[in-house]
């Protein structure tokens, strides 16, 4: 094979740029940052929250203004899907430049709404944008790297992108100490705008011979694919598992801080030390992947969520379900670590054997995700009342779950080596 090959192979085509001419770090950096132009649209918003109850009235509708992030999760949910399938057809480029657009135009809509329907609507399509950089980030990966070395180039995206809930939030306080909540919407414009040149300069890294047809065969014979294909499909299932268990803490922790400890003002700070504890356990996960292999790692991580989520509800029980707020936060951190971990694994997971079908599979990982995720997390968090005994029991139960799901993804077919052997 011939080193033009071996890049052509690696690396995929590039617009304007030599074949191999992206590096690993700039590979990182882009890949984490339209994560975080996506990430903002939720972490930037969640000080506003007040504001936002109080401009609407949510009060008097018996609504909570956490369904301005439901309806954006939505709008995720379903966009990753479409725009998964256009990225396998038309290339990465053009459909990321298509959503960071939409993007644009929902954040802009929300930041001038003036009743709440129109302000749900706009997010609605801020979600649908924020679908496209979701999906096509992992396909990105995907046309680059295999195997162990996808896995840690993901997981290094992934950790660069938790500077988002350590981030965003702040600056959503420092733009409302000098502005309103339409101000922190206007902010992602800037992102956007600066999204779509990085966009542009990147380049195009899906090679046209593996572009695929836009018919309704293909899309469902990706689905046939996915089902069939027992890493993927239970790969899928186990991320949906530790998803869902994640989002229960994103909808339940300023309800908990608030109403069980009392400690509102402090969530922003509680949130950046969460997020920069994920941070830290993917940075070091890193190392381990490259020592151990991904399946074994997974499988790893998993059993210690078990574990974590097993003293953790035996510590809300001893204290009537309120616990020490150190002590729930400490539980909080360490689970919400181990299920950062186990994101970029499962993702490369369920993606390896999906060559050129990444873009429709991915966009399905993302939409069981977020979708069968949320819907799970939502029964989770309408349990909780005055104590913290449903995050960590509903957590618990997904991590049992999801850990169950792994076993069935990594486990060697007939006649074959186990993992990591």
């Amino acid at each position: 094979m011939t080193t033009a090959t071996f890049r052509q192979r690696r690396y995929g085509a590039a617009v304007n740029e030599p074949n191999g001419a992206r590096s690993e770090t700039r590979v990182v950096a882009f890949l984490a940052f339209i994560g975080i132009l996506m990430a903002f649209g939720i972490d930037a918003a969640l000080p506003a929250y007040d504001e936002v109850r109080a401009d609407f009235d949510l009060d008097a509708r018996n609504l909570s203004p956490a369904i301005i992030g439901t309806v954006y999760f939505v709008g995720m949910a379903v966009g990753q899907l479409f725009f998964g399938v256009l990225a396998d057809r038309f290339g990465r480029r053009p459909i990321l430049l298509l959503g960071i657009s939409v993007y644009a135009l929902g954040a802009l809509g929300s930041a001038v709404a003036t009743d709440l329907e129109v302000l749900l609507l706009a997010r609605l399509v801020w979600g649908l944008g924020a679908a496209a950089p979701t999906v096509i980030r992992f396909a990105i990966a995907r046309d680059l790297f295999q195997g162990d070395a996808m896995a840690r180039v993901v997981t290094v995206v992934t950790a660069v992108f938790l500077l988002g809930p350590i981030l965003a939030p702040v600056a959503g306080e420092g733009i409302l100490l000098v502005g309103s909540w339409r101000m922190v919407f206007v902010a992602s414009l800037g992102l956007a705008a600066v999204a779509l040149v990085w966009t542009i300069r990147f380049g195009e890294t899906l090679a046209a011979e593996h572009r695929r047809d836009l018919r309704l065969r293909p899309l469902a014979q990706t689905f046939v694919a996915v089902a069939r294909t027992r890493v993927t499909l239970w790969a899928i299932i186990a991320q949906t598992f530790f998803t869902a268990a994640f989002l229960v803490w994103l909808g339940s922790a300023q309800p908990i801080l608030d109403t069980v400890y009392g400690r509102d003002r402090q969530f922003t700070l509680f949130f950046g030390l969460s997020g920069a504890g994920m941070a830290l356990a993917l940075m070091s996960n890193k190392r381990l992947i490259e020592r151990f292999g991904t399946a074994p790692m997974a499988l790893r991580a998993a059993l210690a969520f078990v574990v974590v989520g097993v003293l953790g509800l035996a510590a809300a029980l001893a204290a009537d379900g309120v616990p020490s707020v150190w002590v729930w936060f400490g539980w909080a951190v360490v689970a919400n670590s181990l299920t950062t971990i186990m994101t970029p694994m499962s993702a490369a997971l369920a993606l390896e054997p999906m060559a050129d079908k990444a873009g429709t599979a991915s966009a399905i990982l993302g939409l069981a995700q977020l979708g069968a995720g949320a819907l799970l997390a939502a029964v989770v968090d309408a349990q909780i009342d005055a104590t913290v005994t449903p995050m960590i029991a509903g957590s618990l139960t997904f991590a049992c779950c999801g850990t169950l799901s792994l076993f069935v993804a990594t486990r060697p077919a007939a006649g074959a080596a186990p993992a990591g052997a």
